[in-house]
């Protein structure tokens, strides 16, 4: 057959490189073309002012709004071939929806090793297996070498072969290796160190699925019905509902069509507990994508989901970039979590990226969830999403309810009050365990002079110090200023320093010295620093000893406690009262999720929930039906207030170290966003700018302007021009500023 002919070269490469500015670069290729010709997603080494960046092409073209002759060359390309298409996509798409540039939404995107120019290939290592010569009843060559025969021996013993380093850790050597090879009794082949295909005969299902109740296998029929085609699903089920057997029986179905499933979970403390289960149950790779792999492992886990060699990847909020070679389904476990959304950069939200790139690719969608967010939930009640209702836990025991427990003039204990203490104790004594839920770490949340009143205050924000006993110290949870703990007051000179409420730590305490007898385990972000801390102290809470818990957040998301049958929440007002409207939904969904820890096994579980407010009518509404009843309210509170989900949001965020700059800035922001809303005749209301809830933070000054639209494609309009305007401002270049689409907090 006749060569098939090159491709033409063109004149101008249209490059993203990592850099704020919303535009692309042009530059001429250089003389040694590609092996597939120039085009769209193939990394280039480019110079960029006084350096040389990793940049990704993103169109070819013939002409530039520059002369030729004034454009650079590219310094070389670094791939053979583009980079994914699925990911260039939704790279595309995340920075055009949320305003961002595009280059260094590519940068963010891609693992750490592409960004420093490495090529996008597995890591590979050894297998030796016995050949069927080395199969035979007495192989040549052996009679005079002792070590090699015990070595075929034991290859022998496994029909796959082993990996060198479990060959090398029986302490047989390399050497004796090769001489076997070089008789013709075993042999050497390479296979991917991540997500290596499963041994002929090894597929399929290792543990053997669940049966399903009426309800699951209602859920998993409807989402059966349209496997080839976007079928957006909000699996909606109580705490123990076993939405995890749906996802694992879905992606079963899933892999049997030779696709791949993507999994997201909120937490990387879910990750460990979820990957293993994923594990036992399929034979097939699974590979996981979240921030504790090293960049190497990360690469692989990549590249393996991006050649389709591993059929589910789990991960977290990152994760949603991960490129798949055919994508199969979606499922985003805890929909409704904050953690799903960046916070800075690129301030995507992974659950909602998640949504394009089903209906990209035509496939479906699950998102699971007890405490839907309102979001959510409002577009499974128009329509948009199939609202699929578990409401029966998987145990024969229905979720426990909340009991409001009065804290007006109690004595506290760490917290808690008497009654709540013997509860404990007559459940510690029945042999279960005991939750105690308290969303704030450390010791107290700051000191106090009983003399003056002075309190610690942090130096860089509008914030108090938190107290701290391991080590003793004073810090700020929001700039991590951390400070030595004083002798005496520095204002009025009194040693009479007390702590003020309660954190973790405290508790801890108070619990340790009320219960000595029981172990008690803190597990909050201090606690867990150290690399499988959690599991580690999950694995023995798992083992059913009666013990207590005590914990942040990060105890009330997706943990399976088989043995905790009380939980107690310190205090349940902390969100009731908030400044951001979306306070009250976010703590509901926080005490619904801790709440469905308690007693998921053999025994009934209960809840009792301290408060200052028992007769808040949403607190009670939470308490006497559900959270289900609280969301209808707070839906019909935002259709009536025109907030989300009826309306759509934008917030440009200002913060500089002088205050005059960014108020300055915000006013000329306003000015002109008003004006131009007014010339286009967009339906955009443009609020402030006013002063961030913590107007001080890190020692720089905080402001907003927020944009609310019916339409969002008019709010994306109005935040286009205003990201366009400030890019042109000079005044701009001394502010730090970001627009966030669809905020989820207005911290």
């Amino acid at each position: 057959m006749p060569d098939s002919p090159c491709p033409p070269v063109p004149r101008v490469l249209s490059v993203a490189v990592p850099s704020p500015l919303r535009r692309l670069f042009d530059y001429r290729p250089c003389r040694d073309s590609p092996p597939g010709g120039w085009q769209p997603g193939l990394r280039v080494q480019v110079p960029f002012g006084r350096r040389e960046v990793v940049g990704v092409v993103v169109e070819c073209r013939d002409e530039s709004e520059l002369p030729l002759a004034s454009l650079r060359p590219v310094a070389g390309c670094l791939d053979e071939g583009p980079l994914p298409a699925d990911w260039l996509w939704l790279c595309r798409f995340a920075a055009r929806y949320y305003q961002h540039a595009l280059g260094d939404t590519l940068h963010q995107a891609m693992p750490g090793l592409l960004r420093q120019g490495r090529a996008l290939e597995a890591r590979t290592r050894e297998r030796w297996s016995v050949t069927a010569a080395g199969r035979q009843d007495a192989p040549p060559g052996l009679a005079r070498a002792p070590r090699q025969t015990e070595l075929l021996t034991m290859l022998r013993q496994h029909p796959h072969g082993l990996v060198s380093q479990a060959i090398l850790a029986q302490s047989f050597s390399r050497d004796q290796l090769r001489a076997l090879a070089d008789k013709g009794l075993v042999a050497r082949h390479e296979e991917p160190l991540a997500a290596s295909p499963p041994a002929e005969g090894d597929a399929g299902l290792a543990d053997p699925a669940l049966p399903l109740n009426r309800e699951q296998a209602v859920a998993l029929a409807a989402i059966h019905e349209r496997l080839d085609g976007f079928h957006p699903c909000l699996l909606h089920g109580v705490t123990g509902s076993g939405k995890t057997e749906i996802y694992l029986q879905l992606i079963e179905a899933v892999i049997g069509r030779h696709r791949q499933a993507l999994v997201l979970v909120p937490e990387i403390g879910l990750t460990p507990q979820t990957l293993a289960r994923f594990r036992r149950r399929f034979r097939a790779p699974v590979v996981a994508l979240h921030s504790g792999l090293t960049d190497h492992e990360r690469l692989d886990a990549w590249e393996a989901a991006a050649s389709g060699r591993a059929p589910i990847v789990l991960g977290t909020r990152s994760a949603i970039f991960t490129p798949l070679a055919r994508p199969g389904v979606i499922i985003v476990d805890e929909e409704h979590d904050g953690s799903y959304k960046q916070q800075d950069g690129l301030r995507y939200h992974a659950r909602d990226l998640a949504v394009a790139r089903a209906h990209h690719h035509r496939i479906p969608l699950v998102l699971g969830s007890a405490t839907p967010s309102l979001e959510s939930l409002q577009r499974a009640l128009q329509g948009d999403y199939r609202h699929l209702r578990l409401t029966r836990r998987a145990s024969r025991h229905a979720p426990a309810r909340l009991e409001l427990v009065d804290l007006r003039g109690r004595r506290r204990q760490g917290g808690l009050i008497p009654p709540v203490i013997e509860t404990v104790r007559d459940t510690l004594a029945a042999g279960h365990q005991v939750l105690v839920f308290i969303n704030r770490r450390g010791f107290a949340p700051t000191l106090a002079c009983h003399a003056c009143g002075w309190m610690a205050e942090c130096d860089h924000c509008d914030a108090r110090m938190t107290l701290h006993r391991q080590p003793p110290l004073l810090a700020c949870h929001h700039c991590d200023r951390r400070r030595a703990l004083p002798d005496a007051c520095p204002t009025c000179g009194s040693v009479d320093l007390r702590p003020l409420g309660s954190g973790t730590e405290r508790t801890e305490e108070t619990l340790a010295s009320l219960f000595p007898e029981v172990t008690v385990h803190r597990i909050d972000r201090d606690s867990t620093r150290r690399r499988d801390a959690l599991e580690q102290m999950l694995a023995e809470v798992r083992r059913g000893d009666p013990c207590l818990l005590v914990g942040t957040q990060m105890l009330a998301k997706g943990h399976h406690l088989p043995h905790v049958t009380l939980v107690v929440v310190v205090n349940a007002d902390a969100g009731l009262y908030a400044s951001d409207f979306r306070a009250l939904e976010h703590s509901a969904q926080l005490l619904e999720q801790v709440a469905g820890r308690a007693g998921r096994a053999a025994h009934p579980g209960r809840v009792l929930v301290q408060t200052l407010h028992t007769d808040d009518p949403h607190l009670r509404l939470l308490a006497e039906r559900g959270y289900d009843a609280l969301a209808g309210q707070l839906l019909e509170e935002r259709r009536a207030a025109r907030l989300p989900p009826f309306r759509f949001l934008a917030l440009l965020r200002l913060e500089a170290p002088r205050e005059p700059a960014v108020v300055a800035l915000g006013g000329l922001a306003a000015e002109a966003l008003r004006q131009r809303i007014g010339e286009r005749g967009l339906a955009v209301d443009c609020l402030g700018p006013v002063p961030a809830p913590m107007e001080r933070r890190q020692n720089r000054y905080h402001l907003q302007l927020m944009l609310a639209a019916d339409r969002r494609s008019q709010l994306h309009e109005a935040g286009a021009w205003l990201v366009a305007w400030l890019e042109g401002r000079p005044e701009a270049r001394r502010v730090r500023w970001s627009l966030d689409i669809d905020p989820q907090t207005l911290a």
